[in-house]
């Protein structure tokens, strides 16, 4: 019988794997990444409190508006400018890149070139 690897199982065993060293201080908050088929989405998390600083995502009226006719690469750079933007008004400048497991390429490296211009150091 032929079975079928489940890839999301595999993602979220890498990102359980990687949440072992990966954690957000109120010092160094975690950027955590979720892609979905159709939408990106970005958090700022201090795991210290267990409580999210920041958030955007392509599901936003705003940030829907401004991804109108581009593909998803550009739509997770606007995400990460848009994230980046939210957590320097909080007052948080450097986070610890939390890729969820995904490989870095595609959308989750645009998301953080889009983080890194707008400010955030990571």
């Amino acid at each position: 019988m032929i079975t079928k690897l489940d890839k999301n199982a595999k993602r979220k065993a890498r990102h359980y794997r990687m949440r072992r060293h990966i954690i957000g201080t109120p010092v160094r908050p975690r950027l955590c990444v979720y892609r979905s088929l159709n939408h990106i989405y970005a958090q700022v998390i201090d795991d210290e409190i267990g409580s999210t600083i920041a958030a955007a995502s392509t599901v936003e009226a705003d940030i829907r508006a401004k991804i109108e006719g581009k593909n998803k690469k550009e739509a997770a750079f606007i995400v990460g400018e848009a994230v980046a933007k939210r957590a320097l008004d909080k007052g948080v400048t450097k986070v610890v890149y939390d890729r969820g497991g995904y490989l870095y390429t595609g959308r989750v490296e645009q998301l953080a070139a889009g983080a890194r211009k707008a400010g955030l150091d990571f």
